[in-house]
C-alpha cells in the first residue's frame, strides 16, 4: 500500500512558539478579565431605586410611585402595575410617565387619592435596551403593614413555556449559524474537496435550517417573550407590528432575508462549483464565494451585534464590530471543528492538508477570540466583585476553564495531526481480494445478459462491499482514529462551551447586577460637562402637529454619548411620528452638521448610543419632525457641550 509519506510535524523551534502563543492568548484573557478596571458599561437594565422604597412603611398614601433604572427601556399601558391589599389597581392605569432627567432613568404611575393604610405591591415589567425583558415586585404599606391577597409573581419576564421556547430557538439559533458558516469556511479554506461531500453538504445545510427556524420562532415569540407569555399572542398581528418597530424585530427580519442570500451562497457551492473541474475556473469561483460568503456571515453576524449588548453603552460603535469578529471566530472554530469531525468519521477521503490547514484556522480564531474576549469582558464585568459574586461573572470564569480544557485537547489533536498520512485510495487491495472481485465481476457481467434485475441487485451489493472495504482501510490507520478520538473529544468541550456563551447573552451582565444591588444607577456617574437636557416646542402646521422635543445629551462631553429623544403631544402624551432626524453643529469651528438617527425604544421614545462629539463648544441642535406625509418642521436651540 503506497502513501504519502508522513508529515513530521512542527519544527522543534515551531512547536515551543506556537505552544507559547497559545498559552500567552489564554493567559492574557484570563487576566485581562480579572484585572480590567472597571468602566461604565450598559447592558440589561435593572431597577436601582424605588419612591417609596421596596419595605417602606410612608404615614400617608403617596400621590405616584417612581421606579429608578440603571439604563433606557421601553415601557408599555401595564408596564407599572400598583395593587391593594385586595388585589384592585391602586394606580390610574395610565402608561408610565417618563420622568427622566439628567442621568436618571425614572418612569411613574399616580395613584388614586384617598387610599387606605395597608401593604401595597408594585409589579412592574419592561424592555432593556439591550432586547431583554426585566422584570421585579416590591412592597410599600401605607400607615402600617398589613396582610395582602397579592402574590409575588414568582416568574420573570421571559419565563414560563414561552420562554423555554424561545431560549431553546436561540440556542438552536447559535448553533445553526455555527454551522453555517464554520461549515462553509471549511470547505472553502480547508478542504474544497468536502463541497462534492454529501455528508458536508447535509451539515451545511441542516446549520441554514435550523437558523431559518429557530430565526422564524423567536419573530413570532417575540410579543409574548416580552409581554403575556401565552403562545396565542404570537398571531396576534398589532404585536407582530410592534416587535418591527424594535430594534430586536428589525435584527430577525434582516437575518432572515441574509438567510436567503445564504441559501444561494450554499446552492453555488454545493453545485456549480463542486461540479467545477477546470482549476482556473474554480480559483476565480472559490474568490467570488469567499467574498460573497464573507458578506453574508458578517451581516448575519450583526443581526446579534446590532440587537444585544454590543449595541448599548459606552463604545458602542467599538463594541459591535468586535462582538462581530467574535462571533464570526467562534463560528470558525468550532464550525470547523464540527466539519472536520464529519469528514474524518464519515468521509474516506480527506487529507493530511485539509487537517493541517484548520489546525492554523482554528489557531488564529483562538487568537481573534482572547482579543474579543478581553475587551468585552472588560465592558460587562469591569471588577473582581462582579466577576466572582454575580452569575454573569461565574458563568465567564466556566467559559474561561472550557476554553483551557479545549486548547488542551487541541494540543493532543495537533500531535496526531502531525503523524497524519493521507488514506490509501481504495484500488489499493490485497492480490487474493482483486482476483476475488475480478472472479465476482466477471460473474455478475454473466448475470447481467440474464436478468437485469439481478444485475442490479448485484451492483449495490458491490457498492457496500467497496464502501465496507474503504472503512476498513480508514479505521486502520490508528493515526487517523487517534485523530478522530481526539477531535470528538474537542467537540463535546465545544458543545458545552457554545451552550455556556449562550447563556451569557442572556444573563443580566455583572457590572449592571453589581449596581442594582448597590443601588447606583450607572448612567448617574459624574462626567466633566454635564448632561445636556432640552426641551423644544414644535408646530408642523398639519393636524395634531404640536407638540414638545425633550432631548438628553449624556454624558454631555466629548467623545461618545447616548442620545434620548422624547416627543410629547399637545396633551402631554407620548406622541409617535413617522420620521424623527438629528443633526449637530458647531457654527464657530464649522464643524458639521453630524447627523443623527435615532432607534425608536418605545412609543414616543428614540435613542442613539455612541453619538460623537468630536470638540466643546456651544453646538447648535436641529431637530427634524415630520407628522405626515407633507407636514414637517425643523427646530433648533443651541447648548454646550463639553
Amino acid at each position: 500500500m503506497s502513501a504519502t509519506a508522513p508529515y513530521p510535524g512542527p519544527s522543534p523551534i515551531r512547536r515551543p512558539l506556537a505552544a507559547a502563543a497559545l498559552l500567552a492568548a489564554l493567559v492574557s484573557l484570563v487576566f485581562g478579565l480579572l484585572l480590567a478596571g472597571a468602566g461604565p458599561a450598559s447592558a440589561h437594565a435593572a431597577l436601582t431605586g424605588s419612591d417609596p422604597s421596596d419595605g417602606a412603611v410612608v404615614d400617608t398614601a403617596p400621590k405616584q410611585v417612581t421606579l429608578s433604572f440603571s439604563e433606557a427601556i421601553a415601557v408599555g399601558d401595564d408596564s407599572i402595575r400598583v395593587l391593594d391589599p385586595s388585589g384592585k389597581r391602586a394606580d390610574t392605569e395610565a402608561e408610565p410617565r417618563d420622568l427622566s432627567e439628567g442621568g436618571t432613568v425614572r418612569y411613574g404611575v399616580s395613584l388614586h387619592s384617598g387610599l387606605p393604610d395597608g401593604t401595597y405591591t408594585v409589579a412592574w415589567q419592561a424592555i432593556s435596551a439591550d432586547s431583554h425583558p426585566i422584570s421585579g415586585a416590591f412592597t410599600f404599606s401605607v400607615g402600617a403593614p398589613s396582610e395582602t391577597t397579592v402574590a409575588l409573581p414568582s416568574q420573570e419576564a421571559g419565563g414560563g413555556p414561552v420562554g423555554v421556547v424561545y431560549d431553546i430557538a436561540r440556542y438552536t439559533a447559535y448553533g445553526g449559524f455555527v454551522l453555517l458558516v464554520g461549515g462553509s469556511a471549511f470547505v472553502l479554506v480547508c478542504w474544497r474537496g468536502g463541497a462534492t461531500a454529501l455528508p458536508m453538504q447535509r451539515l451545511v445545510v441542516r446549520g441554514w435550517l435550523a437558523l431559518t427556524a429557530a430565526t422564524l420562532v423567536m419573530l413570532l415569540l417575540r410579543n409574548p417573550y416580552t409581554g403575556s407569555g401565552k403562545f396565542a399572542d404570537a398571531f396576534d398581528l398589532a404585536g407582530l407590528q410592534s416587535v418591527l418597530d424594535t430594534k430586536p424585530g428589525a435584527a430577525l427580519v434582516s437575518r432572515l432575508l441574509l438567510l436567503g442570500a445564504a441559501a444561494l451562497f450554499i446552492a453555488v457551492l454545493f453545485g456549480t462549483y463542486a461540479g467545477r473541474e477546470d482549476e482556473r475556473e474554480k480559483k476565480d469561483l472559490t474568490f467570488g464565494l469567499a467574498v460573497g460568503g464573507g458578506v453574508v456571515a458578517t451581516g448575519i453576524a450583526a443581526t446579534w451585534a446590532m440587537s444585544e449588548h454590543a449595541s448599548t453603552g459606552i463604545q458602542a460603535s467599538v463594541a459591535m464590530p468586535v462582538d462581530v469578529l467574535h462571533l464570526l471566530a467562534v463560528a470558525a472554530w468550532l464550525g470547523g471543528l464540527a466539519s472536520l469531525l464529519v469528514a474524518l468519521y464519515r468521509t474516506p477521503d480527506i487529507g493530511s492538508a485539509a487537517v493541517r490547514r484548520f489546525s492554523a484556522v482554528a489557531f488564529g480564531s483562538v487568537v481573534v477570540l482572547a482579543a474579543t474576549g478581553i475587551y468585552q469582558s472588560w465592558r460587562q464585568v469591569g471588577s473582581w466583585s462582579a466577576l466572582t459574586g454575580t452569575r454573569y461573572g461565574q458563568l465567564l470564569i466556566l467559559k474561561v476553564a472550557l476554553i483551557a480544557v479545549l486548547l488542551a485537547v487541541a494540543w493532543f489533536s495537533r500531535r496526531w495531526t502531525g503523524r497524519l498520512t493521507d488514506p490509501a485510495v481504495a484500488s489499493e487491495e490485497a492480490p487474493g481480494e482483486d482476483a476475488a472481485s475480478e472472479s465476482e465481476s466477471e460473474s455478475e457481467d454473466a448475470s447481467a445478459d440474464v436478468d437485469p434485475e439481478r444485475a442490479a441487485q448485484l451492483a449495490r451489493q458491490r457498492a457496500v462491499l467497496t464502501a465496507t472495504k474503504k472503512k476498513r482501510i480508514r479505521d486502520a490507520d490508528p493515526e487517523r482514529s487517534g485523530l478522530r478520538r481526539s477531535v470528538l473529544a474537542e467537540a463535546a468541550v465545544a458543545v458545552v462551551l457554545l451552550a455556556v456563551t449562550t447563556m451569557l447573552t442572556s444573563t443580566e451582565p455583572g457590572r449592571t447586577e453589581e449596581e442594582a444591588a448597590n443601588g447606583t444607577p450607572s448612567a448617574s456617574a459624574p462626567a466633566a460637562g454635564g448632561p445636556v437636557n432640552l426641551k423644544m416646542p414644535f408646530d408642523t402646521g398639519g393636524q395634531n402637529g404640536k407638540g414638545t422635543v425633550r432631548i438628553d445629551i449624556e454624558p454631555g462631553r466629548t467623545g461618545s454619548n447616548d442620545l434620548h429623544v422624547w416627543i410629547d403631544g399637545s396633551d402631554g402624551k407620548p406622541m409617535d411620528v413617522p420620521e424623527l432626524k438629528l443633526a449637530l453643529t458647531l457654527e464657530s469651528k464649522d464643524i458639521g452638521p453630524l447627523p443623527v438617527v435615532p432607534d425608536r425604544l418605545a412609543e414616543g421614545h428614540w435613542s442613539a448610543s455612541a453619538v460623537q462629539i468630536p470638540m466643546a463648544g456651544d453646538w447648535k441642535i436641529d431637530v427634524t419632525v415630520r407628522t405626515s406625509d407633507i407636514d414637517q418642521v425643523t427646530i433648533d436651540k443651541n447648548a454646550k457641550i463639553g
